[in-house]
């Protein structure tokens, strides 16, 4: 059984950006949660500064997590995010099951 790999990304608007990283972060929602190897994809938004998004994502395994990133919707975000955001992202296994 291969291990599942989560992933949280933070991002950050930049400055006048928050409305069209919401909604880019939007449209990736349901495409995402429809991969074969998606088991979540949330989206949540920070209480105390609202321009501060945080993506919630879960994969059955690296493979799925490597076609998730292949997908035509992830390269179209990998190539508005620079532009909209500052992103931290960390690719997380689990310690123990």
């Amino acid at each position: 059984m291969t291990a599942h790999v989560k992933i949280v990304a933070v991002l950050t608007a930049r400055p006048g950006a928050a409305d069209q990283l919401r909604t880019l972060l939007d449209g990736m929602l349901a495409p995402s949660r429809a991969e074969a190897g998606n088991l979540r994809y949330d989206l949540w938004k920070d209480q105390s500064e609202p321009t501060r998004f945080v993506l919630d994502e879960l994969y059955t395994s690296s493979d799925a997590v490597a076609a998730h990133r292949a997908t035509p919707h992830f390269q179209a975000y990998l190539a508005a995010i620079g532009d909209l955001a500052e992103r931290t992202a960390f690719v997380l296994d689990p310690v123990s099951t």
